[in-house]
């Protein structure tokens, strides 16, 4: 079934579609996953090619628009455009702290979720082709984690695209979640200097927030313990354009004076609640090292394994010292199942998921080699997170993908510069840049 409706210069259709849970048994289980269509209501709209969107992530259902906004108003003047919710996300079949219980327990939930990474995600996309398109190749357009669904695209079935599109989110090929977060590390310590740069009374605010956190490690609003190193992984706000300044903002009125003497304040708990909880999207923290699972080892929890290599990261060596604090970004680290109760019930699971060693391969070298789909990426310089060393490597591996590197945008330049970015992709596959 599906239901047409009308949004400011656009008609919406909501799709549904059945696929394979594991494509290499197409009569097995199957599994729902949900797009939406977007055509402009100008003449001739049903004659476009089509484009579909595949967000970052994991763990996140594509954006809901209104209307023509941002990066989907200039996509609407060259396409149709297919936003897919992947496997688990949105309104596809979801997995939750609440509805992977019904495949049985841990051991049967990371067996499941074992089908939820990029290779599953382009299949899926194959699957609905020609129930879109009727059969015609589409280009795809993929943000962060949805590059790295392009590129796997462009690896595994490159017969299906006309062209790919890829902000944020070329790849490591080869390289093993440790060397994703050696090259993290750092960027994380450039991206907090930067803020204090920008916001120096902010030093002194963090050092005595987190000291607060310290000795009174507080519970927020539904049961999230709220530690240091959680307070520390707000950082995750700066690799966004405004980034910096919502840190600023979250943190400088922190504390409220009670009878009972100085704590922190209902609006500022609330506030980091709503940063820290992964009640939205536990996807992202269950598969989040899984993506970069390959070549026969385990992830085995990398970002907390070599954040020990980092010492500047130590808040409780920070505290004892006069040094500022450093904000982690995006680094899932396995005390998150234990401080975020929308994560707590997956901790066994994700910990299976860690260990596992038999990751397929998810990228073709020789065939990316050979490629012949006309592809450009924009490479956000010193991106907080996607390593620009890393991405400029893998493009350089790909037969024919152009890239735009630029220090204009920060990791959501799709989000805030669209038309720009999106226009430049679109010209630099079609050689009018």
């Amino acid at each position: 079934m599906t239901v047409s409706y009308r949004q400011p210069g656009v008609v919406l259709t909501d799709r549904r579609f059945g696929v394979p849970l594991d494509h290499d048994d197409p009569a097995g289980e199957r599994i729902e996953l949900f797009a939406r269509e977007v055509v402009p209501t100008t003449p001739g709209a049903d004659d476009l090619p089509w484009l579909v969107y595949l967000q970052g992530g994991p763990g996140f259902g594509a954006t809901r628009f209104h209307g023509r906004e941002s990066w989907l108003g200039r996509a609407l003047e060259d396409f149709r455009v297919l936003l897919l919710d992947q496997r688990g996300t949105g309104s596809s079949t979801p997995a939750t702290r609440q509805t992977l219980p019904l495949r049985g327990g841990p051991a049967e939930q990371a067996g499941y979720l074992a089908h939820f990474r990029a290779d599953s995600i382009v299949r899926d996309c194959e699957a609905i082709r020609s129930q879109v398109t009727g059969g015609a190749p589409w280009t795809v357009l993929g943000q962060s984690f949805g590059g790295f669904c392009a590129t796997h695209y462009l690896s595994a079935a490159p017969e299906g695209l006309t062209a790919a599109l890829i902000t944020g989110g070329l790849p490591t090929l080869d390289g093993h979640a440790d060397d994703v977060y050696r090259a993290a590390y750092p960027r994380m310590a450039r991206k907090t200097a930067a803020h204090y740069a920008r916001y120096p009374q902010d030093v002194e605010r963090a050092r005595r927030i987190a000291a607060y956190v310290a000795e009174h490690e507080p519970v927020l609003n539904g049961g999230y313990r709220l530690t240091v190193e959680a307070f520390q992984s707000l950082g995750m706000l700066l690799g966004m354009s405004d980034g910096s300044h919502r840190l600023h903002y979250l943190i400088e009125d922190a504390f409220v004076r009670t009878p009972s003497g100085t704590v922190l304040s209902d609006a500022f708990q609330e506030n980091v609640r709503a940063v820290l909880s992964y009640a939205g999207n536990p996807l992202f923290a269950v598969l989040h090292e899984a993506i970069y699972g390959q070549g026969g080892r385990p992830t085995a929890w990398a970002a907390e394994r070599v954040r020990a290599e980092f010492p500047e990261f130590d808040a409780e060596k920070t505290l004892a010292g006069d040094e500022p604090l450093r904000f982690t970004g995006e680094a899932v680290q396995r005390w998150m199942f234990d401080t975020d109760p929308a994560l707590r019930p997956l901790r066994e699971t994700a910990e299976l998921l860690a260990a596992r060693t038999d990751w397929p391969r998810l990228y073709d070298l020789p065939r990316l080699a050979a490629n012949e789909v006309p592809a450009a990426a924009a490479v956000y310089f010193d991106d907080m997170y996607v390593d620009t060393e890393h991405s400029l490597r893998t493009a350089e591996a790909i037969r024919g993908l152009r890239t735009w590197v630029t220090s204009e945008f920060e990791h959501d330049g799709l989000r805030v510069g669209g038309p720009k970015v999106l226009g430049r992709l679109i010209g630099m596959v079609r050689g009018e840049v």
